[in-house]
């Protein structure tokens, strides 16, 4: 299956083809661009492009769009979602939806894995990943409840993401060990998103929805939270 995957969950878009041969064309991210203010309705469709050029899967050779969900930033997202829609409506492409956490979490080289998105208002959106799955369920929590948390869980977890980032000396404080700021951990990437739609069915186009776990901040709407059990 050729896959074009895609996210805007944070400032950084993430691009890739991965093609049915299994070798993958990623368009690169450095972690310093999660620091910048986001540019996706400029940069996205000619990043899709260059992708799709380099990968030499012509349009019509493409089988599935893929796309991260969230959580993430309100714009951003849909950005990327409506992005993906389109191309699956005029490219007659299979969609996949994925969850930018699951990917994020998939680029971290440990075996207790923390994803950390920035959800602004001073929390950060989350999970908890151990060999075999999912241990926590996504969430939104401040930073000094999340690590009160940890506190009863039995192993360290490495985290990485913008979140991380963010409120690192929070983290490093509490014990969790934070990966450095120029690991490409911290960044959503292209491929992990290809790769985890290949392990997921088609949805319908109208499936393809942004995650949230709260209000936008457009809202005045109280935050929505989801504790880790």
């Amino acid at each position: 299956m050729n896959v074009l995957g895609i996210d805007t969950s944070t400032a950084a878009a993430a691009v890739c083809v991965r093609r049915s041969d299994g070798v993958a064309f990623e368009s690169p991210v450095e972690p310093e661009r999660l620091s910048r203010a986001p540019t996706h309705a400029r940069e996205l469709l000619p990043l899709i492009e260059q992708v799709v050029r380099e990968s030499e899967v012509g349009w019509d050779d493409l089988d599935s769009v893929a796309v991260g969900v969230g959580p993430g930033g309100f714009t951003g997202l849909r950005i990327g979602i409506a992005t993906a829609r389109a191309l699956a409506a005029s490219r007659s492409l299979e969609p996949r939806i994925v969850s930018s956490l699951a990917a994020l979490s998939a680029g971290i080289a440990a075996s207790v894995r923390l994803p950390l998105l920035d959800a602004r208002r001073g929390e950060v959106c989350g999970a908890l990943y151990e060999e075999g799955g999912e241990r926590w369920p996504e969430f939104v929590l401040r930073p000094e409840v999340l690590v009160e948390r940890l506190r009863d869980h039995s192993a360290t977890p490495l985290a990485a993401g913008d979140g991380s980032l963010r409120f690192r000396e929070a983290l490093e404080a509490a014990g969790v060990e934070v990966a450095p700021a120029d690991s490409t951990a911290h960044v959503v990437r292209g491929l992990h998103i290809c790769r985890l739609a290949a392990e997921t069915d088609a949805v319908p186009l109208e499936a393809v929805l942004p995650t949230y776990l709260r209000q936008p901040d457009t809202s005045r709407s109280q935050p929505q939270m989801a504790d880790p059990q």
